[in-house]
Formats: structure tokens, sequence, C-alpha cells
């Protein structure tokens, strides 16, 4: 059994090599686990070294505390760079931040992300591209998944948006607006994750996982998947939250913009039906949320059928506009600083926003040729 000396970023991220498998284990509890340019920059540095490594077959990333897998990007962190006027310091977070989830999504060997706990935000970014190494995305009962950013005004970012189109129905678009936060039937029913595992399994798995012999990477997988085998999430998919309020969801987030979203909702809890209880609710959602940050994630998704190179370069260009044009700093503040959950939105009402509004936002400070991310393909 080869086991490499643990590398240390000043205790945040811990990553290893034992039995052939290379470990990221996030250590920065206290903050949840949210993502500093130091910790992307480790993760980076990790994968790039075992890329070509024939010692390593496959990637584990996971946290060994309960509370969360990792709760997004230190937000708090930019909230004070935007106080200062250092847009390079947001810039470079953002840009590294992205490039990470451009490696995950195209890494050549398997990669597994332990979803249990908390993961929102900047936890999905490192994350859901496993599914698309032939890895797997786990999730335990404990898992808490969103991508919450219209609470602050932001959108969701990280590259998301490619996994919320693809989801079943509007369920994506839904995602994307209210910030909803789902469980793991939920996620496995909108194909946001690969496998079920109770929370007690976990420590016996990653036993396992240090100890039987594998050959190839896919065998690692295998190993997981068959360990899974012995669990059975609650409710069933077919049964979860998500799966009983999809008609609905169709019926209401498909439509364009999301004005039109609102007017459809109002209609339906007029109904005094369970549907009606359902809309009123989500009406409540919406109407906390920033008007801006709804109109652009709708817009995110929507034009997220293109490559995840794409999807990443247009996120990078949003995050500079949210920040200077958009809610993001009103959002963070009221939000996370002052906790007055009074923010100040730039538009009252989502009827105020239009399209122009919106496609303004979308608009690239940099010319093609000279993007942070112009390498990125795939």
């Amino acid at each position: 059994m080869s086991m490499s000396a643990p590398s240390a970023v000043g205790d945040e991220i811990v990553t290893h090599v034992t039995n052939r498998i290379g470990f990221i284990e996030l250590e920065r509890p206290k903050a949840l686990n949210a993502l500093t340019t130091g910790m992307i920059r480790a993760i980076q540095a990790a994968l790039e070294q075992w890329r070509e490594d024939p010692d390593v077959l496959a990637v584990v990333v996971r946290s060994p505390h309960a509370r969360a897998f990792c709760a997004g990007g230190d937000i708090r962190l930019m909230y004070e760079a935007a106080r200062r006027g250092e847009q390079d310091t947001r810039d470079t977070f953002f840009t590294e931040e992205y490039r990470l989830n451009h490696t995950i999504f195209t890494y050549p060997k398997p990669y597994i992300a332990l979803m249990s706990g908390i993961v929102m935000g900047g936890g999905m970014g490192i994350s859901q591209g496993a599914h698309r190494t032939g890895g797997l995305r786990v999730v335990t009962q404990s898992t808490k998944m969103a991508m919450p950013e219209t609470r602050i005004g932001l959108f969701p970012d990280v590259g998301a948006s490619w996994f919320l189109a693809r989801t079943p129905g509007a369920i994506g678009r839904y995602l994307a607006v209210t910030g909803e936060t789902i469980g793991a039937a939920d996620a496995l029913y909108a194909g946001l994750a690969d496998v079920y595992i109770d929370d007690e399994a976990l420590p016996a798995l990653i036993d396992t996982l240090r100890r039987e012999p594998f050959e190839r990477g896919a065998d690692v997988v295998a190993c997981i998947e068959r360990d899974a085998l012995a669990y059975q999430v609650a409710p069933r998919p077919e049964d979860s939250p998500l799966a009983q309020a999809r008609a609905l969801i169709d019926r209401h987030f498909a439509l364009p913009n999301v004005a039109r979203i609102l007017a459809s909702l109002e209609q339906e809890s007029e109904h005094g039906s369970d549907a009606a209880e359902w809309a009123a609710q989500t009406i409540a959602v919406l109407r906390e949320r920033s008007p801006l940050s709804m109109a652009v994630s709708l817009e995110v998704v929507t034009r997220a059928e293109g490559s995840m190179a794409e999807v990443l370069r247009t996120d990078l260009d949003l995050t500079r506009s949210s920040f200077l044009l958009g809610d993001t700093v009103e959002g963070i503040r009221a939000r996370i600083i002052d906790k007055d959950n009074a923010p100040r939105w730039r538009f009252a009402r989502i009827e105020d926003v239009s399209s122009a509004d919106v496609e303004k936002m979308f608009e690239s400070p940099w010319p093609a040729n000279e993007h942070p991310l112009r390498d990125l393909r795939g």
C-alpha cells in the first residue's frame, strides 16, 4: 500500500494518496468548508499532480466534518474586496475557481464526491463535474443541496447552470430562480446525484477504499456502487418533494421570464387547491429574492446549452457585472454581514426588470482574445 505524505495548505485542505486513491479532504469546518483562493489552488495543484500519475487511479473529495461538504465560496472575502474596490482579488478568485470546476469536469480519471451535509454554491462546483469523469456524486441523508445565490443577489455560477439546464422538465429553472434546498431523494430524481449511502456507512466505506486492492479507476467506482446497493434513500426519488411538485414546476417555470412565472403562480394561488398553497409559498420565496438576480439566473440556465467552457466564461463575465451593476454587494451585506435581512435591491419588483437590463449583465468586460478563461475547451 503506497502512502504519500499529506500536504497541508494552512491545514484547510489535506491531500494524500492512499491505496492508489488521491484523497482531497476539506478542513475548514468553522466556515463550513467555504472555499478560499488558497484552498482552490491546493485542490487544483493536487489534481494536476495526480493527472498523469499511474499510481493514482481515482480521486475522492470529502469532508471529515458532518455538517458540511462545502457551503460555497468565501463570499465574505468577496464582499470585503468589493468594499475596498479590489477588483483583482475577486477576478482572481472566480477565475481560479472556475478553472478548477473545468479541471474537474474534464478530468481523465474517475472523480468521486462524497456530498454529505451542506453542498451549496462552490460546493456544487467541486462535486457536480464528477458525473462526467466516470466517477460518482454520492449523497447521504444529511445532504442539503442548493444553488441559493438569488438570496444574495448573485446567480448559480461555478458551471452549475450546465447541470441545471440538463435536469428533467423545468426543475433546473426552478432551482436556479428560487435557490430552494433539496435533499438526497430530490437530487437523485433531478439527476444531480448518482448514488445514495447512509451517513453512518461513510467511515466504513473510506476504510474499504483504503484497503481493498484496485487495479483500475473503474474498480474504485464499482466498489462504491456495490456498497451503495445496501442502502435505500427515503423517500424514493419518484416520491421526493421535487417529484411531487414536478407538474407544477413544469407548468410555471417553463415560462420564458420571471414576471410571467410570477403572474402564473399568482393565478394558481387564487384557486384554493393544494396547488394554490404551493404557489403561495413559492411566490413568498420569489418576493424576497433579488429581482435582477432571478431574471439573470433564469437566463443563465436558458443559455447553458453549450459547452462547460462557454458556461464558465459567461459565469466570469456575470460575476463582474453582478458585483458592479447588480445586487451582490447589497445582498451579501443584508444576509451575511449586517444580517438585517432588508436588502435594498436595484429593482423593487420583478415586473420592473426589462430584458435589456438582463442583456446588459451578460456583456463581457473582456475582448474574446483576452478573456481570462479563453483557453478552456469542452
